[in-house]
């Protein structure tokens, strides 16, 4: 076979189509599970056997490749191997070569930069396809130990948590009748490059792929063709590198001496809220907001860390703050006893950002077809609208709706530059949304589409996840099933009927829907065989699922292993002596 003069492989036993995702993902939740139970109880040798179990089983292998090969925004992009798995069969040697267990030596990120809003440069370390596997298996393997432990009001790139529960929990901090007024708006300098390695490699303990971990840090990267050591920080862009800072970070409400009481309720005079590297501290008074200053350095020093001094301020509630795209303030109300009430809204940096990324849309795709250009700015309209519509956003939408207006008219002036203003008017405009009385609407009367308006999401408040939960938890299963069905309001009409009917399920893989994978909708009797575009004959299944579903019985012919490789690169055997680390 092809692959077997590539990779150390002598026979392929997977078919990438051919997998049972509903059987992977159920194994996989399960040791989860029994991985969170055994840490809640305490028991530490339950726990390290039932992490070298799920790092060995062949469900969670075939899961990590379909998250790097497929789920990932960056499985495109190679490492400093230059070697990509873009092919059902490629995927299929890859689950192979990872069930043989064969050492491995990681190998060096590959140093990329992406421009910031600062206009400062951000450095991404992208590792190569192996070591991306190797991290996905290993992080299901840490990750529900650590979800066990997490504290609550850590929010930043956990699962089932997110943006809007932290925005929710600073909301739930800040209402007019508290009395922790003074926030520490802080800033981590470097988070991510400055996370000291010996002691995270302590806090970690005795994981049994703790060995991998560090050589994963200490593995160096490779800027412009020349390489650099790393004796601090996680590289930004490997998929375990968030839970590592978030490991690094935890204890801070100790450090704080933030205490719950058996309700959940804070205790004492402070309050955190934590979303990654950004974080506030609500206090009562400023003498004490100086001191929590104070500690938070202190704590941060353990783990090489320091808060920037530039950006790390301490405001009065009456000032406001802005946190993760949002600015939130008091505002004074004579209704209420207080004589205040919060009020949280998109910040203004964040929605000047949010116009010109628009606008670079507009610019980019002033001469192209209206229909193309409404296929590229609706996702964007759809996805800032279900950012921003569970705070107080409404004028600001109709706000965006009028330069968006704009924007229409001189599209259409450049379109059609002789033509009249009225003419302009009737060719791009009209009543197109059927479900709505309004005759401003732009878009192309001859195919029916039509531009999204930001003021036709209407504002829906998020509710917050409770206390500590975690999707881990086998004693939450069914709420966390609610949470996720909840999700299904960001889906366009025909699409939440569609995904009510069947539960809220794929029925390939059997997971949520909502899971943060595209979603398409399948034809049960396919239309070249007279099927229907009716709710009888679809339903709404994952984007690589659907794939899958067409391509059983199907064999692909010309696929190759090693794309964009200039030269044969072994992916297994390179080994040297003293540096070769293993799973187990």
């Amino acid at each position: 076979m092809m692959q077997s003069t590539i990779v150390n492989v002598t026979e392929r036993t997977t078919d990438w189509n051919s997998v049972n995702w509903k059987s992977a993902n159920r194994v996989v939740r399960r040791l989860r599970q029994r991985i969170f139970k055994a840490t809640k109880d305490g028991d530490l040798t339950r726990v390290r056997n039932l992490q070298k179990l799920l790092m060995r089983s062949y469900s969670n292998i075939v899961l990590s490749v379909r998250r790097v090969t497929q789920l990932n925004s960056g499985k495109k992009t190679a490492g400093v191997d230059k070697l990509l798995v873009l092919t059902p069969t490629a995927r299929g040697t890859l689950v192979d070569i990872l069930t043989k267990f064969i050492p491995w030596k990681p190998l060096p990120v590959k140093r990329v930069y992406i421009r910031k809003s600062n206009a400062k440069q951000r450095p991404l370390s992208i590792p190569c396809i192996i070591d991306r596997c190797l991290q996905a298996i290993v992080k299901n393997a840490l990750e529900p130990y650590w979800e066990a432990l997490f504290e609550r009001t850590s929010y930043g790139f956990r699962p089932g948590r997110g943006v809007h529960d932290a925005i929710e929990r600073v909301h739930s901090m800040s209402k007019g009748n508290s009395t922790k007024s003074w926030v520490v708006d802080a800033d981590i300098e470097g988070c991510f490059d400055n996370i000291a390695h010996k002691p995270l490699l302590e806090t970690i303990g005795n994981f049994p792929a703790r060995k991998l971990i560090q050589q994963w840090l200490k593995a160096g990267y490779v800027d412009k063709g020349v390489f650099h050591d790393t004796e601090t920080g996680v590289p930004q862009g490997g998929i375990i590198s968030p839970l590592l800072a978030n490991i690094a970070l935890h204890g801070m409400e100790s450090a704080l001496g933030i205490r719950y009481n058996k309700d959940g309720q804070t205790l004492g005079n402070r309050g955190i809220v934590r979303y990654a590297d950004d974080l506030v501290v609500f206090c009562k008074t400023q003498e004490d907001a100086n001191r929590a200053v104070d500690e938070l350095s202190c704590f941060l020093k353990t783990r090489g860390l320091a808060l920037s001094k530039a950006k790390t301020t301490i405001v009065h509630l009456t000032v406001g703050f802005n946190f993760l795209g949002f600015n939130i303030r008091w505002y004074q109300d004579k209704n209420t006893k207080t004589g205040w009430k919060v009020l949280i809204k998109p910040s203004k940096q964040s929605l000047q950002d949010v116009r010109n990324n628009i606008r670079q849309v507009w610019l980019e795709n002033k001469s192209n077809n209206v229909n193309y250009l409404i296929g590229k700015l609706n996702p964007i309209i759809r996805g800032v609208a279900n950012y921003y519509r569970t705070v107080v956003s409404s004028h600001i939408f109709s706000k965006l709706d009028r330069w968006m207006f704009v924007r229409g008219k001189r599209y259409a002036k450049t379109m059609h530059p002789n033509k009249s203003t009225s003419w302009h008017n009737y060719r791009y405009w009209g009543r197109l949304n059927l479900d709505r009385n309004d005759y401003w609407v732009f878009g192309d009367k001859q195919t029916g589409q039509y531009l999204l308006k930001f003021s036709w999401f209407n504002i829906r408040r998020h509710t917050m996840v409770k206390g500590d939960a975690s999707p881990d938890d086998p004693a939450l299963r069914e709420y966390w099933d609610l949470r996720n069905n909840r999700k299904s309001h960001s889906l366009i009409p025909s699409y939440q009927k569609l995904a009510q009917k069947q539960g809220y399920k794929c029925s390939v893989c059997g997971e949520s829907l909502f899971n943060d994978e595209p979603l398409q909708k399948h034809h049960k009797i396919p239309r070249s065989k007279g099927g229907k575009d009716s709710y009888a004959n679809l339903e709404l299944m994952h984007y690589y699922c659907h794939q899958q579903l067409h391509s059983v019985g199907q064999k692909s012919e010309g696929e190759v292993f090693v794309l964009n490789c200039q030269e044969s690169i072994p992916l297994v055997g390179r080994e040297s002596e003293g540096e070769v680390s293993s799973l187990w």
